[in-house]
């Protein structure tokens, strides 16, 4: 475990995402809990109020959205494309990079977004970091019960969000955000 002492800069997590009903906002919500755990200053960023001086200040930038038919939603796209002028400078570089992805099915075709949004963070220079937990099983109270480690994959019925995703995907969601601030904590000591 890696704890801030008063030498160690704060590091700064954003978490962008694009949530149109609500769910992928809630996996957000607990990627950020658990950044906050160890010690992270935290902003949530939706794609329809980017505050891009926010991200171009953070150490980690974590991106999601739900997976729509196979891909990403064009909300996260347009995001991308608007990202383009970082993207010259080069402003980006070296940050850590994570994904996430949200979906009505267990699979849906989630991998491609991960595979989406790891190729953005590659084009910006950025270093990947993975989902590195060994699936618990496959029920919906185990963690990783996906079995993904290019990034997050949780699963929502189609029900309102107070009832999902479930319980295993958002302890999942929460020990990803704090191995992320972990992660780039241990980097900032070597």
């Amino acid at each position: 475990m890696f704890v801030l002492d008063s030498a160690t800069p704060k590091v700064k997590v954003c978490v962008v995402y694009h949530s149109p009903y609500g769910h992928t906002a809630k996996v957000a919500q607990y990627i950020a809990q658990g950044a906050e755990q160890a010690g992270a200053e935290v902003h949530l960023l939706s794609v329809t109020a980017v505050q891009w001086e926010l991200l171009d200040r953070a150490d980690v930038i974590v991106i999601g959205c739900p997976t729509y038919m196979g891909s990403l939603t064009s909300a996260l796209k347009q995001f991308m494309e608007d990202s383009s002028k970082r993207w010259l400078a080069r402003t980006w570089q070296g940050k850590l990079a994570a994904g996430f992805t949200n979906g009505g099915g267990l699979s849906g075709d989630k991998l491609a977004v991960l595979q989406q949004i790891n190729l953005f963070a590659m084009q910006h220079g950025m270093l990947w970091a993975g989902l590195p937990f060994m699936p618990t099983g496959r029920s919906p109270l185990d963690i990783n019960r996906m079995s993904s480690f290019l990034g997050l994959m949780t699963q929502s019925d189609n029900a309102s969000v107070e009832v999902t995703p479930p319980e295993g995907d958002l302890e999942t969601a929460r020990k990803f955000g704090k191995y992320l601030a972990e992660l780039r904590i241990k980097h900032l000591e070597a």
